[in-house]
C-alpha cells in the first residue's frame, strides 16, 4: 500500500480509501447499494485497515446517519488508534424535511458537523467535504463556515465533491483572497469508461494542488468483469436495481473487453485492472473502494500489487480516449509550437 498527500497538505493517506456506503441500507437507493449493519462492516473494515489502508470515507446522507453511526462504533469496537485512521465526511445533502435541513449554508454547515460528531462518537473530523454545489448559497458563506470549523478544532482538512471546474476555482480564490484554509481534495466519479474529468477539472487540479478522490471506480459495478458486449445484468445485480453513474456503453463495452483480455492474460479479475489503470493516473491521490463481501474486498485491494506495463497502459488509454471538445482541440492546434519547444529545451 502507497502513501499520497492529500492535495498540498503535509497529510498522508493510502492509495486506497474504504468508502462506508455500503453500510446501514433503508430505504431508497440505500437499501439497493447495501445494507451491512454493526458486525458485517466492523468485519471490513478490519480487513481494509490490515491491509495498510488509513482512510475511510463516509457521508451523513448515507443511509441517513446510519452509515456514520456504524462507522463511528467500528472503530470503537475495534480499538483503532484516532491518530492511525484519516476519517472523511460530508454535508449539504438533505437531512430533514425543514427549509434548513440541507444545502451549503453556515446554518446547515454547523448543524451538520455537530451530528457528524456525534454520530461518529469523534472529537474532530480530519477531512470535511461540502457534497454538492449549493446554487442558493453565496459562496463566501460557504468558504467562511468551514474556516470557522478549522479555526475551532473541529475540521482539521476541507474538501468538496462533485464541482465543476469554475466552482472549485472560485472557492479556491475566495479562501487564498481571505487567508483562510483551501480546498485540499475533490471527490468526483472518474473511471477508465468515463474520463470526463479530464476535460477541464484534471488541469485544475493538478495547476492548484487539490487533490482527487475518485468514487464508483468501478462505475457503479459495470467495470467488475460481470458485463460487456456480451454479458447482460443478472437479475437482482446492483446495475439492474440503480442504473447509476450513467455510463455511455457504446464506449464503454470495448473498453471492458480489453481490460478482459488484460485480466485474462494475468490470471485476475477485470476490476483489479480497472483500479490498477487508475492508480497508474497521476492526478489520483485516493480511489474509494466498498464492498459487501470480504472477497469483493480482497479482490479490490489486491489491485495495488498490478503494474501495468506501457503497452497496456498505451492500449487501455487509446481504446477509452475522450473525443476534443472544442476548446480542447483549437488549444491543442494553437500551443502545438510551444508544446514542440518546450520539449526541445528538455532535452
Amino acid at each position: 500500500m502507497r502513501y499520497n498527500r492529500l492535495g498540498n497538505t503535509g497529510l498522508f493517506v493510502s492509495e486506497l480509501c474504504f468508502g462506508t456506503m455500503t453500510f446501514g441500507g433503508g430505504e431508497g437507493i440505500w437499501g439497493n447499494i447495501g445494507s451491512l449493519q454493526q458486525q458485517e462492516a466492523e468485519q471490513l473494515i478490519a480487513r481494509s485497515l490490515d491491509a495498510g489502508i488509513n482512510f475511510i470515507d463516509t457521508a451523513d446522507v448515507y443511509a441517513h446517519g446510519v452509515s456514520e453511526k456504524i462507522t463511528g462504533q467500528a472503530l470503537k469496537n475495534l480499538k483503532v488508534k484516532r491518530e492511525d485512521v484519516v476519517i472523511a465526511t460530508k454535508v449539504f445533502s438533505e437531512m430533514g424535511a425543514a427549509p434548513n435541513d440541507r444545502g451549503a449554508s453556515r446554518a446547515h454547515i454547523l448543524d451538520g458537523v455537530k451530528a457528524s460528531l456525534k454520530r461518529l462518537q469523534l472529537e474532530h473530523i480530519d477531512l470535511y467535504q461540502i457534497h454538492g454545489f449549493d446554487p442558493a448559497t453565496p459562496l463566501e458563506e460557504t468558504v467562511r463556515a468551514l474556516e470557522m470549523l478549522v479555526s475551532q478544532g473541529l475540521v482539521r482538512y476541507v474538501g468538496v465533491s462533485n464541482w465543476a471546474a469554475w466552482q472549485i476555482m472560485k472557492g479556491l480564490g475566495i479562501a487564498d483572497r481571505l487567508g483562510f484554509s483551501r480546498f485540499a481534495s475533490l471527490q468526483a466519479y472518474y473511471t477508465i469508461a468515463g474520463r470526463d474529468l479530464e476535460r477541464e477539472i484534471v488541469p485544475l487540479l493538478k495547476s492548484e494542488g487539490v487533490g482527487l478522490m475518485v468514487w464508483s471506480p468501478l462505475a457503479g459495478g459495470l467495470l467488475s468483469g460481470k458485463y460487456g458486449c456480451d454479458r447482460n445484468a443478472e437479475e437482482g445485480s446492483r446495475r439492474v436495481t440503480f442504473d447509476f453513474p450513467p455510463v455511455d456503453l457504446e464506449r464503454a463495452y470495448p473498453v471492458i473487453d480489453r481490460m478482459r483480455t488484460i485480466a485474462d492474460e494475468r490470471g485476475c479479475s477485470v476490476a483489479r485492472i480497472a483500479l490498477a489503470w487508475l492508480l497508474h493516473q497521476p492526478q489520483v491521490t485516493s480511489i474509494i473502494i466498498g464492498a459487501k463481501q470480504p472477497e469483493q474486498l480482497d479482490d479490490n485491494i489486491a489491485a495495488v500489487g498490478i503494474e501495468l506495463s506501457a503497452a497496456e497502459l498505451v492500449s487501455l488509454d487509446e481504446i477509452s480516449q475522450l473525443p476534443l471538445e472544442y476548446p480542447a482541440w483549437m488549444l491543442a492546434r494553437q500551443g502545438e509550437f510551444r508544446a514542440r519547444q518546450l520539449a526541445e529545451t528538455k532535452k
